[in-house]
C-alpha cells in the first residue's frame, strides 16, 4: 500500500488511503472554454466602420479566413506608399485601421467588387 501511494504521489496523483484516486483538477472532466467572437464580413460591416489589416488582406497564418482584397499586406503597404490605395487611419498608438466606406469605393474604382 506504501508503494501505491508513492508512486501516485510521484506521479502527482492524489490518492485516499485504500489507494483510490481522488477528484483532483488533473481528474476532473474538462470545462467548455468561450470561444473568441467571430469577426463579421465585410460586406455585413457598415461604411463607417474601421477595419485591421489582417481582415483586409489574405493571411498566410488563417488562409481559411475569407478576405476582400486579393493581394498580401506588403503589397497592401506598397500601394498605400505609392498612393494607389486609401491610406489608414490611425486609431491609437498601436491600432491602425481603414474606413470600410472608402476601403468600398476604392474597390469599386478599380472592379475588384
Amino acid at each position: 500500500m506504501l508503494n501505491t501511494i508513492k508512486g501516485a504521489a510521484a506521479l502527482g496523483q492524489d490518492t485516499s488511503e485504500n489507494g483510490d484516486r481522488l477528484a483532483t483538477p488533473h481528474n476532473q472532466p474538462a470545462t467548455r472554454i468561450a470561444t473568441a467572437p467571430t469577426i463579421p464580413s465585410f460586406d455585413a460591416l457598415p461604411d463607417g466602420a474601421f477595419i485591421r489589416e489582417a481582415q483586409l488582406v489574405q493571411s498566410p497564418k488563417h488562409p481559411d479566413r475569407p478576405a476582400p482584397l486579393p493581394f498580401s499586406a506588403p503589397t497592401l503597404w506598397r500601394k498605400v506608399k505609392a498612393g494607389t490605395f486609401p491610406k489608414p487611419v490611425k486609431l491609437s498608438e498601436r491600432v491602425t485601421a481603414w474606413n470600410v466606406g472608402i476601403v468600398r469605393a476604392w474597390m469599386t474604382a478599380q472592379g475588384t467588387t
